[in-house]
């Protein structure tokens, strides 16, 4: 029997969302899941890049690392935000 322990991680596929929709659908899954569980939300709205990080502050969430994938232009860029649920 194993003591290691191991926090599920979701991943929320919001890309094309704009404000307020990639937090609102970043909230909803939070709330279904246990403290400590992680969140992988993938968004392309700009506004997100703050959006987020407020958000987390407000909720008592971590933020744990954001990622700025930028595969061709500009217009393609995606945010990678990893969230641990707080409790």
């Amino acid at each position: 029997m194993s003591n290691e322990t191991s926090n599920s991680v979701i991943e929320l596929d919001v890309r094309g969302m704009i404000c307020p929709l990639p937090v609102l659908r970043a909230r909803k899954a939070l709330a279904s899941m246990m403290p400590g569980d992680h969140l992988r939300v993938i968004c392309t709205d700009p506004a997100a890049a703050v959006d987020f990080p407020a958000f987390c502050q407000a909720a008592g969430h971590s933020l744990v690392e954001t990622t700025c994938m930028d595969e061709t232009a500009a217009a393609d860029k995606e945010l990678v935000f990893l969230i641990c649920r707080g409790g």
